[in-house]
């Protein structure tokens, strides 16, 4: 399908693990104009996003579909039948793209890495990524894969600008791929978007979308239900000017969201 969808905003589904709350916001979601879902083996619900897209007036062609393989499941052997199971759950004869969920647990560059290769060769995979990567580590991925890393999913949004990931997705040739874009519900908090919303009629989390869109080939994925998921497909018409963009781009305030003892390795 054509990758060009990532530059809309995706369909983050992180801890929608309500069976049937799950489908019926991925049927919303693409109905709304979302081309981009994206899931994993560790939110226990790729049965529910499957459904969902079936349950969508939208072909599956036109649907770029991401999953990503649970940390304890990165022993080479696991990552063949898990990823199978996946597609099995989604209900699909293969996925857009497949992430390397955490090289933590099971994980090991030189024996993981080769596995991903060989599904994409097979067809299973159109395109592989990573997630949650350093920058060395990056740089160790892209040597070892000869598929091109499509990818970086990382924890991304105006506290947390990773600055060094996004350079290195321009010079790799990758998207960086914001997970927790509107900081988990606090953007509401944090007094620069809460002032270029005012001046816009906006929402904060609607400018921290639009702030992340205008970023070169970052693709937030932000998780929503019910009307908000409409309300972050709409961010795509907010257009920030240059004096919005400088304002938020140099806040110097960092916070990180994800558990500090999973990520410790990564700060």
């Amino acid at each position: 399908m054509p990758t060009d969808h990532l530059l809309a905003p995706g369909l983050g589904t992180s801890g929608n693990d309500d069976q049937e709350e799950c489908a019926e916001t991925v049927r919303r979601a693409l109905e709304t104009g979302y081309r981009h879902v994206d899931t994993a083996q560790m939110y226990d619900n790729e049965a529910a996003v499957g459904d969902g897209i079936r349950r969508a007036d939208v072909d599956r062609e036109e649907v770029f579909l991401a999953t990503k393989v649970h940390p304890d499941n990165l022993a080479p052997e696991d990552v063949r039948a898990t990823a199978r199971e996946s597609l099995d759950r989604l209900g699909v004869d293969s996925v857009d793209l497949l992430y390397v969920h955490w090289p933590i647990g099971e994980y090991d560059a030189g024996a993981t890495l080769p596995v991903f290769d060989d599904l994409h060769d097979e067809g299973l995979v159109e395109h592989v990524g990573v997630s949650n990567f350093t920058p060395d580590l990056l740089a160790e991925a892209v040597d070892l894969l000869d598929a091109p890393i499509f990818a970086h999913q990382v924890e991304c949004h105006p506290l947390l600008q990773q600055a060094e990931l996004r350079e290195l997705a321009s010079d790799h040739d990758h998207y960086l791929v914001a997970y927790s874009p509107l900081m988990q519900g606090d953007a509401d908090d944090v007094p620069e978007l809460v002032d270029v919303a005012a001046k816009h009629g906006a929402t904060p989390h609607q400018v921290s979308l639009a702030w992340l869109l205008s970023l070169d080939r970052v693709v937030p994925i932000p998780q929503g239900r019910g009307e908000h998921v409409d309300a972050n497909w709409a961010a795509r018409e907010l257009e920030l000017d240059a004096e919005d963009r400088e304002r938020i781009g140099s806040i110097d305030r960092e916070r990180r969201l994800v558990d500090p003892d999973v990520a410790a390795w990564n700060r």
